[in-house]
């Protein structure tokens, strides 16, 4: 029987070590690639767009609640007739409908950009992943490689799924390198 464990362990080595493994670290690849660089410069001018936006409104929301704020007080003025105070009221009233209208608008513009900026970044994120897979499955099938582990990956634990790797498994700068070769000169991947 411990001939049969030493037998069994043998050919399991053997076994092993016909196995090629591949280390790729693809946040490294992610954040290294062009392409990555551009969506998030597009993604941060959309955002900076949509703040301004957004600030525009604010600042017309500030102005309606100022003119309110003067109507209150025009209204509490003694001298101010009855029928001038129940016009005013009126004039108020209508003002307080625009700014609750436009306060509404406010959070709505805010809630639908919040969603259209996250769906462009997630259809963005999913062809650059594509991108990078195609490299990587290339790359994979032209070395044969069995097995290919992304290093950068965390389990439920947050503890790194690749404890250890021989840094010459580690093939990412081989990705970098050619999914960054047709970057454009002015790219910011030169950064």
């Amino acid at each position: 029987s411990i001939l049969l464990a030493i037998g069994l362990c043998g050919a399991s080595t053997s076994a092993q070590a016909q196995v090629k493994l591949g280390i790729v670290d693809m946040y490294s690849v992610f954040t290294s690639y062009y392409k990555t660089k551009d969506a998030e410069a597009k993604i941060n001018d959309a955002r900076a767009g949509a703040k301004k936006d957004l600030d525009e409104r604010f600042e017309t929301l500030k102005k309606s609640m100022d003119e309110i704020n003067k109507m209150n007080q025009e209204i509490e003025k003694p001298e101010l007739s009855k029928s001038g105070k129940d016009t005013l009221k009126k004039q108020l009233d209508d003002k307080v409908g625009e700014a609750r209208s436009l306060d509404r608008e406010i959070a709505e513009f805010r809630q639908t950009k919040e969603k259209q900026l996250q769906d462009q970044f997630l259809r963005m994120r999913k062809d650059i992943i594509e991108d990078i897979m195609k490299v990587v499955t290339e790359k994979v099938k032209a070395a044969g490689y069995d097995l290919v582990v992304d290093k950068s990956g965390a389990s439920l634990g947050q503890v790194p799924v690749v404890l250890y790797s021989r840094p010459d498994l580690d093939f990412s700068n081989e990705i970098i390198t050619t999914l960054n070769k047709n970057a454009p000169k002015a790219s910011s991947a030169a950064n």
